[in-house]
C-alpha cells in the first residue's frame, strides 16, 4: 500500500496534460477557422473597395485589412495582417494581369504569405495559409460620371 502512495497524482499528471493538449487543440483549430473566415471576408472587402476606386489606391490594402482612414498599420482583428499581405491584380476580358486602364475588365484582390501563428501549447509552430482570392468585374475604378477628382473612401489617390 505505501509503494502506491501519491500514484493518483501522477496519473492526473499525465492524463490532466493529455486532455489540456487535446482542448487547447481544439480551441485552436475554432480559431485558425474564425481566421480563415475573416481572410475570405477580407478578400471580398478589398475586391469591392478595388472595383470603385482608382487604379492601386492606398484604400485597397487599408480597407482590406479592417483598418481605418487613418491607419495604415497592422489589421486590429488579424494579428500579424497587414497591408503587404495584399496583392491587388488587375486582369483583361482574357483573365491575364494588364497594365492599360481601358483593357481591365476584372479585379482581384488576394491575401499572401500569411502565416498563422498556433497558440497550441508544446506546439509553437506558425501555418502558411493557403492563399485567398476574391475576383469581381470591375465598376468605376474610381472615374464618376460627373467627372469628379479620383478620390476614395476618404483618401486622395
Amino acid at each position: 500500500m505505501k509503494r502506491q502512495k501519491g500514484l493518483t497524482t501522477v496519473e492526473f499528471a499525465i492524463v490532466g496534460a493529455l486532455f489540456f493538449i487535446v482542448l487547447f487543440g481544439v480551441i485552436e483549430f475554432g480559431r485558425l477557422l474564425w481566421v480563415w473566415g475573416t481572410l475570405t471576408e477580407a478578400t471580398r472587402r478589398g475586391a469591392r473597395v478595388a472595383v470603385v476606386c482608382p487604379v492601386n489606391h492606398s484604400a485597397v490594402a487599408r480597407i482590406t485589412v479592417f483598418n481605418d482612414a487613418g491607419s495604415d498599420g497592422s489589421s486590429p482583428i488579424i494579428a500579424g495582417l497587414s497591408p503587404a499581405n495584399v496583392a491587388v491584380t488587375y486582369l483583361n476580358a482574357s483573365g491575364n494581369p494588364t497594365a492599360s486602364f481601358s483593357s481591365i475588365r476584372y479585379v482581384r484582390v488576394g491575401i499572401v504569405n500569411y502565416q498563422h501563428q498556433l497558440l497550441i501549447p508544446f506546439f509553437d509552430q506558425l501555418l502558411n495559409a493557403p492563399a485567398f482570392e476574391t475576383t469581381l468585374p470591375r465598376e468605376s475604378l474610381g472615374v464618376p460620371r460627373e467627372g469628379a477628382g479620383p478620390e476614395c473612401f476618404g483618401t486622395p489617390a
